[in-house]
């Protein structure tokens, strides 16, 4: 609960100060600890509870829309601050005031307690300027500019500060301002706003709008969400390290092709005569080079793998290059895909030459007709797999049992006198 500014500038003594040629460090001589307690009219040792009784009373009588020193009540509530923080004020009674802004224990380098405050107000460290926010946009590239690379140039448009920049009188650079607002009887709010004059930036300045061309480098093997960045491109704002321009790679999908890290797979639709006596496919690689892809004398592809996954062979080298290492390629994978016969395209002919051509035809089994009965295989769906009988025509005739009175299933009951 601070007005603005640095309430604990009044507590400093010398160089060991806020202000002081120090930098913020710790004075060699021994620390002050009792400078709040006597802000407040209180010993070193009092209770927690005679911290909160005194603030009231001070602040009443002190406060500015009472007719009080704004000063004087500045001090005050800054004392409040720490005192009435049990971890704070076990800092401030062992290494003083800088104990209590460094936020370690008498060692310093943690958070800035003005920083918390005041965002980035008095006192601060020497932290160098903030950054900017990065702009993103997205670049949609095909897998045939991610396999051979591609330079592309893009415009982009942004703002840059036209001139000096001057600091905002009305937030001194910060950005914020601070406002307090009364809640109770000596008790006040204290409420960080953006300034309306400067808009945040703590700086104000002249801008305009620039047009830049852009060489986009779009490297051999880069992958799908991958960033292209150019440092310091982005907005320029005053007081404000400048953002990156970052373009993120949007690999679109491919007709023929299927990518994944460095490998690539395509499927293939072969016949039943070219999964057993062979095959010869023609195929447009990315790069616009053609290759011909066979089988082996003797290979058999067959319908699926092992435990029924899809039937897979590769070509070596012949998927993405690396990224960073071009040289270095995938694989390609193809999956086969094994199309059979329709019903009706075996005649009689051609099924005898088969039987005599292809190992382990049909045999023939010797069997007594009035006693086997023979059946023929009909169409059917897997998904229909034990819906068959009568539950699958709407129930039976023979429904079962129900406990329902007047219902389908009730039984002949039987009455006696």
């Amino acid at each position: 609960m601070f007005f603005g500014g640095d309430p604990f500038e009044h507590f400093a003594h010398g160089g060991g100060g806020r202000g002081g040629g120090g930098g913020g460090r710790r004075p060699s001589q021994a620390a002050d600890t009792t400078k709040l307690y006597e802000t407040l009219g209180l010993e070193k040792g009092c209770e927690q509870a005679a911290v909160k009784k005194a603030y009231r009373k001070l602040a009443i009588k002190h406060h500015p829309d009472k007719g009080g020193d704004e000063h004087k009540f500045k001090e005050i509530s800054a004392a409040y601050e720490v005192l009435s923080d049990p971890e704070k004020r076990a800092k401030y009674d062992k290494f003083g005031l800088e104990a209590v802004n460094d936020g370690g224990g008498g060692g310093g380098g943690g958070e800035d307690l003005f920083s918390m405050f005041f965002g980035g107000g008095r006192g601060r460290r020497e932290q160098g300027p903030r950054r900017g926010d990065d702009v993103q946009h997205p670049l949609k590239v095909s897998l045939e500019d991610l396999y051979n690379g591609k330079t592309v140039k893009l415009a982009v448009h942004r703002s840059v500060i036209v001139g000096e920049t001057s600091q905002c009188q009305t937030c001194d650079g910060q950005g914020v301002v601070m406002e307090l607002r009364q809640i109770a009887l000596g008790m006040v709010q204290q409420m960080q706003r953006r300034c309306k004059d400067c808009g945040g930036q703590g700086y104000a300045c002249e801008t305009k709008k620039e047009r830049k061309v852009l060489e986009v480098n779009i490297e051999k093997g880069m992958r799908h969400n991958q960033k292209i960045t150019f440092r310091g491109l982005a907005d320029e704002k005053p007081n404000v390290e400048t953002g990156d321009i970052v373009f993120v790679v949007q690999e679109k999908e491919h007709t023929t092709f299927k990518r994944k890290g460095a490998d690539l797979l395509i499927s293939k639709t072969i016949s039943l005569n070219e999964a057993l006596c062979g095959f010869k496919w023609l195929v447009t690689h990315l790069d616009g080079r053609q290759i011909l892809i066979t089988s082996k004398p003797g290979e058999v592809i067959k319908a699926e793998g092992p435990n029924g996954t899809p039937y897979v062979k590769c070509v070596d080298n012949e998927g993405m290059p690396s990224h960073g290492n071009p040289f270095v390629k995938g694989k390609l994978y193809v999956l086969f895909r094994v199309e059979f016969p329709s019903d009706g395209d075996m005649d009689d002919a051609t099924t005898t030459a088969l039987k005599k051509l292809l190992p382990n035809p049909c045999m023939d089994i010797d069997y007594d007709e009035e006693k086997v009965e023979e059946v023929a295989l009909e169409s059917a769906d897997v998904k229909s797999f034990g819906k068959g009988g009568a539950a699958g025509v709407g129930g039976g005739a023979y429904d079962e049992d129900s406990d329902n009175e007047g219902g389908p299933g009730q039984g002949v009951q039987c009455q006696q006198s």
